[in-house]
């Protein structure tokens, strides 16, 4: 009889002792890390070429997005093509030169130009993405119509000093912005924007500025009509140099209505007392100085200069209650009179000087005049300069099209 350790038949079938087995575990054990490894080499080759295929998918999109912002029609204006990269130079700019303008007043109701401008509420269904587009097209609008225009009737312009000027202002920002000036574009004018291919954006702006100067130096009003442009305008273009000084109404923040028309009352004392003592001939600036709270007292000590007193003032930029007061027909230089401002809480004591027109607003009259033929031969040449929106992205024109519905 054979001994346990030797292989031995039973029942017809090989039976295997602990040390083989082990043996062939150990083998089955190597086999499968082998086929593991392998199916891990062709796992990580297949992912790598999974990456590389996604980079260079990733790199292909953005260049055939690119060429399309260059090359391709993002809108039709009359019968120019305008491109995303075009269209992006002109929003960015409106967008810019409409923040630098309202900058302060945006951010006080809450705009935050840095954040996306989409889900910011302008008025009605438009948001300030909206309107940019919208201005944005416009002035392409316009642009399109004067250059054209300009071109029709052979305007010539050299446009070598102000392209130079640009440039050099790009410069100077891009330094006080703390970036490089290729930065700078992209920053300014749209992820595409460089300085070769804005070029003839830029210059045809100024072809298009310098032409609209012309039309203005052609359109100029003669000498009489000037004068029937005044005659018809008066209260816009006369002047007057008056005296006033207020009297505000002292309330507490949540005073009642009864003890804003007390206060009221004092302001109005305190103001006919001013007016007493002026026409029993004491100084204006000195009755402003004795009246002023001591916070204000500093600005009527000046003995060289009178702060109660405005010269030159327009009808448009005096209080209306003071306003109608001074341009009365018949006023006379001396005269006084206490005013109230119930919308401010508060009593004028108001003295007028003079009313009269100043020649230098001629100029301004003329610029009127020229400007608003310029404004309407330019509507007029701009009808057939319509919109097409091929690529459907200009919200603010399906919002036009359904008001006006």
């Amino acid at each position: 009889m054979a001994k346990e350790n030797k292989t031995q038949e039973n029942n017809g079938q090989k039976v295997q002792t602990k040390y083989e087995r082990k043996i062939e575990e150990r083998k089955k054990r190597e086999e499968k890390d082998k086929r593991d490894a392998k199916l891990m080499r062709i796992g990580v080759i297949a992912a790598c070429f999974l990456i590389a295929a996604a980079i260079v998918g990733s790199v292909a999109a953005s260049a055939l997005r690119k060429k399309a912002a260059i090359s391709d029609a993002y809108i039709t204006i009359g019968s120019h093509s305008v491109t995303k990269l075009e269209f992006d130079y002109y929003y960015y700019l409106m967008k810019n030169n409409y923040m630098m303008t309202y900058g302060s007043l945006l951010s006080y109701m809450g705009v935050d130009a840095t954040q996306d401008l989409e889900d910011q509420q302008y008025s009605g269904e438009m948001t300030y993405k909206d309107l940019f587009e919208q201005l944005a097209v416009e002035q392409i609008r316009q642009t399109k119509a004067l250059a054209d225009d300009a071109a029709a009737n052979n305007f010539v312009y050299d446009d070598t000093e102000d392209y130079a000027a640009i440039l050099n202002e790009v410069e100077v920002n891009a330094e006080a912005a703390g970036t490089t000036v290729n930065n700078y574009y992209k920053l300014s004018y749209g992820e595409y924007a460089t300085e070769k291919n804005l070029e003839p954006f830029a210059k045809e702006g100024l072809l298009a500025g310098k032409y609209y100067e012309y039309l203005i130096e052609q359109n100029a009003p003669e000498e009489q009509e000037i004068k029937d442009y005044y005659a018809e305008n008066v209260l816009n273009y006369d002047r007057v140099d008056y005296h006033s000084f207020a009297f505000a109404a002292e309330t507490e923040d949540e005073a009642s209505e009864e003890d804003v028309e007390k206060a009221m009352e004092d302001a109005r004392k305190k103001a006919d007392a001013m007016k007493k003592a002026r026409e029993e001939g004491k100084g204006f600036q000195e009755l402003c100085l004795e009246n002023a709270s001591e916070e204000n007292k500093a600005m009527y000590e000046d003995g060289e200069t009178d702060a109660s007193l405005r010269e030159g003032a327009y009808h448009s930029s005096i209080p209306s209650v003071m306003a109608d007061w001074l341009y009365e027909d018949g006023r006379e230089e001396g005269d006084l009179a206490v005013l109230k401002d119930a919308d401010s809480n508060q009593y004028y004591v108001v003295e007028f000087v003079k009313r009269y027109y100043d020649e230098a607003d001629d100029g301004n009259i003329s610029n009127t005049i020229s400007s608003e033929r310029v404004l309407e031969y330019i509507e007029n040449i701009m009808e057939s300069y319509t919109i097409t929106d091929q690529k459907g992205k200009l919200k603010y024109l399906t919002i036009e099209d359904a008001v006006e519905s």
